[in-house]
């Protein structure tokens, strides 16, 4: 029977798939009004009352109904806020943006020109986005605001023909009167729709795509600018705070003088990480020293951060896990077969190379390609030290798999590597800890996995930007010249010490608990790929049932630091 239902479904059209779950309710989002029907509050009334009252005003800016995580997220913050005294409007898209963060190539790479042609609601993928999502924070009693109540055709007509005129690298440079540096978000989202590292002038799909993503942005900062000097907020709520729309919301509202929280999913399972100006890709670098340097670090916390770490290698408290069941014998990989262990090894651990890569102004190098590229023709001429460059297993294994593989681009570049180099495949099953384990030193351009390493010890080189970076315990080179003079130095022949390790144990406890709030309501699903919110009324939301929610709102309404300690 699942074979023959799976069948039918793969037959029906997407865009008839994607309106049939919208209109019958199947895409796992909350049902509000049953929520509220269970309550003992009269809602109807609060929410009157809240928005007579003339009290601080929150924009819960989630822009793109389709995205299941964010508006579960939001909705369950703004019923709590109301039943603070805080009034809510949330911002939808409504088939008004040409390419978003829902728009993915793996939806649309079969219709890819009808997509270049007509955007994301050609391909089906704006009506259900935006039903569900206002049908949902209808019933809440929000007011929802829609983005082409905000621009009219004749403006977006105006930022399609500006699109066509102006040049590849035009584009890429270029700031409105206003001053929004819409090219930085353009190429952003241009390149996480195409899942690749970098943009190509005259490839067809790089042109459609950062021209499409241009207009996006363009679009998006004139209805926040609208929005925003039609209304008076305390702050702008909303997830990420990078790519089209979030990353133009944000940059709009700092302009503004409107205090941005942006959010994201943890990893660890039920855990949330907030943040005040930015998305916490920059502000976790910029974090004050007393934040996390100076809490009272006991054992037992030493104890339950090297615990949770240690549970990483597994996934079991994570909601994701891109190498399930790893292997533990490192010559269990192909790979790897003729490592020599007597001699110096080296592991070069990337990003996918297309995910969150952001303008930094102390990045060594202009881009993770470029910095691999550059370790690689380095140890070319290093006979002496193994390099093993550690593909990311998400370049296959995330939802939107890389289009622009690491691997390729280095073989492209170096035809015959020299036999002191190895490189391990994405679909390998050996464990990245391993590797590191029996590697003198670990180079990393922006990965987490830096904070696990060097709360285990071991030396790590920070190329990109990492959260890790600046703390004492890592190695940073500012230049690529004082990269290569590092490089120069290993083998390093020692661990870090135990005061730098205390302290990296100290900045991953903080990282993964204390910046990490937990908020119990939110139940991930069987696969631990998305969650359900798991309340019966609406008490389950108000002030004092929940620590970390009492913090989140705080944050928002308030400006508290977003840091809770278990």
């Amino acid at each position: 029977m699942r074979k023959v239902k799976n069948y039918i479904l793969k037959k029906i059209p997407k865009k008839i798939k994607y309106r049939l779950k919208a209109d019958l309710g199947l895409s796992g989002y909350p049902s509000w009004a049953k929520i509220i029907s269970n309550s003992s509050l009269e809602w109807d009334k609060l929410v009157f009352d809240v928005e007579k009252s003339g009290s601080k005003r929150i924009l819960i800016a989630t822009s793109s109904g389709g995205h299941r995580a964010g508006n579960i997220t939001e909705s369950a913050i703004a019923a709590s806020l109301i039943q603070r005294g805080v009034a809510v409007d949330v911002l939808l898209c409504d088939a008004a943006l040409p390419g978003c963060i829902i728009s993915e190539y793996q939806y649309v790479k079969n219709e890819l020109d009808v997509f270049f042609r007509e955007g994301p609601n050609g391909v089906g993928l704006c009506y259900g986005c935006h039903k569900q999502a206002a049908k949902m924070w209808s019933e809440l009693g929000v007011n929802v605001l829609n983005y082409s109540d905000y621009i009219s055709d004749a403006d977006r007509g105006i930022y399609e023909t500006l699109s066509r005129e102006l040049s590849f690298s035009d584009i890429l440079e270029y700031r409105d009167d206003n001053g929004y540096f819409i090219g930085e978000h353009a190429k952003s989202g241009a390149l996480r729709f195409l899942c690749k590292g970098e943009l190509q002038e005259g490839d067809y799909q790089s042109e459609q795509a950062l021209r499409k993503y241009f207009v996006s942005s363009l679009v998006v900062a004139h209805v926040m600018k609208t929005v925003l000097g039609e209304r008076k907020y305390e702050a702008m709520v909303c997830f990420h705070g990078i790519y089209v729309p979030h990353g133009v919301i944000g940059e709009v509202c700092r302009k503004e003088s409107v205090r941005v929280v942006n959010w994201n999913t943890s990893y660890r399972k039920r855990r949330f990480i907030f943040s005040h100006g930015d998305t916490y890709h920059k502000t976790m670098i910029s974090e004050p020293e007393v934040d996390w340097k100076h809490f009272e670090f006991t054992d037992s916390k030493k104890q339950e951060i090297t615990d949770y770490l240690v549970s990483r290698e597994k996934g079991t408290g994570d909601w994701q896990q891109f190498n399930e069941n790893p292997e533990e014998s490192i010559t269990s990989s192909a790979q790897l077969s003729s490592l020599d262990f007597s001699k110096p090894i080296v592991t070069l651990l990337p990003n996918v190379v297309w995910d969150a890569q952001l303008h930094y102004s102390s990045n060594v190098f202009e881009s993770l390609i470029e910095w691999a590229l550059y370790t690689v023709e380095y140890f070319q001429k290093r006979r002496d030290v193994q390099l093993i460059v550690r593909v990311h297993p998400a370049e296959i294994k995330r939802h939107s798999p890389s289009r622009q593989p690491l691997e390729q681009e280095i073989r492209n570049r170096f035809p015959v590597l020299s036999s002191n180099i190895f490189i391990v495949p994405a679909d390998d099953k050996v464990s990245t800890y391993r590797l590191a384990e029996v590697s003198d030193t670990t180079l990393i351009y922006g990965t987490k996995t830096g904070i696990e390493l060097t709360s285990r010890s071991q030396n790590v080189v920070v190329c990109g930007e990492a959260w890790i970076k600046g703390k004492g315990f890592t190695t940073d080179p500012v230049t690529p010249e004082e990269y290569e003079k590092i490089l120069d130095q290993i083998p390093f022949g020692r661990k870090l010490s135990p005061g730098q390790t205390n302290d990296a144990l100290r900045f991953a406890y903080h990282f993964f608990n204390r910046r990490a709030i937990y908020l119990d309501f939110l139940k991930e699903t069987k696969d631990s790929m998305a969650f359900n919110l798991n309340i019966n009324d609406l008490e389950e939301l108000s002030q004092g049932r929940n620590k970390g929610l009492d913090a989140i709102c705080d944050g928002i309404v308030n400006g508290r630091k977003f840091i809770v300690d278990d």
